[in-house]
């Protein structure tokens, strides 16, 4: 067994992890906000985080909607629902995790962290939904309000994110032409039942950058893989 695949299989430093998040939750709840359905599996099927993932994914909304309504008076119901939908969306959050270090401390089965599960944007963000969802539990509103606008808050004060997150596709179209490369080009494989679709996209602009997105439609998918290569672009 490797050292990646034993990873996979060992315990999460959970106090390690509390002190990068700023907080302290129930180890039992951390832990089970950690463990992807991946793991659960070829573990016996124990339990996953997805409920904890659903639960936080409210948490957050509701933090974040009531932050832009007090803090932006002057924008209107549509303007306001374009930027929390930027702020809640499967790329800030991957974002939010790495800025944490998050991936390392996910519990993933074998196959999924052979294929690099801790760095893709859809487990990292779910993880950081089911974290959310974990505070809420342990420590209540009062508890989980702040700990989700501490994780949000450096987004909401880029300048840049709002036309990026709200219209990705065109901003990376922009950045391309920018730097002289040839326009970004999108590739969509989907997947699952008729009234279950999922879909991954991959876009690849030039020789800059290759991204891949998911959503539960082809344009979801390529917005997230269009947002997740712009911010590749702009952090290198």
């Amino acid at each position: 067994m490797t050292r990646t695949e034993r990873r996979g299989l060992e315990k999460p430093n959970l106090e390690e992890l509390q002190q990068k998040l700023h907080i302290e939750i129930d180890p039992e709840l951390l832990l089970l906000a950690l463990t992807h359905r991946s793991f659960a599996y070829e573990n016996g099927g124990i339990a996953t985080n997805e409920r904890l993932e659903f639960l936080g994914d409210s948490i957050l909304g509701q933090a974040v909607t009531v932050r832009l309504f007090r803090d932006h008076p002057d924008l209107d119901e549509g303007e306001l629902a374009k930027r929390r939908a930027s702020l809640v969306s499967s790329a800030a959050l991957a974002e939010v995790a790495r800025s944490i270090g998050l991936g390392p401390y996910i519990r993933l089965g074998r196959g999924e962290t052979l294929t690099g599960g801790a760095e893709k944007p859809s487990i990292l963000a779910d993880t950081v939904e089911a974290i959310i969802g974990a505070v809420y539990l342990d420590g209540g509103g009062d508890v989980a309000t702040p700990f989700v606008l501490s994780l949000i808050s450096p987004l909401m004060l880029d300048p840049d994110r709002f036309g990026a997150s709200m219209d990705p596709k065109t901003s990376l179209q922009e950045i391309a032409a920018k730097r002289n490369v040839a326009p970004p080009v999108y590739t969509v494989v989907e997947s699952g039942p008729d009234h279950h679709k999922h879909f991954v996209a991959t876009v690849v602009v030039g020789a800059l950058v290759t991204a891949s997105g998911e959503g539960s439609s082809k344009k979801q998918a390529e917005m997230a893989a269009a947002l997740e290569a712009w911010t590749s672009l702009n952090s290198a």
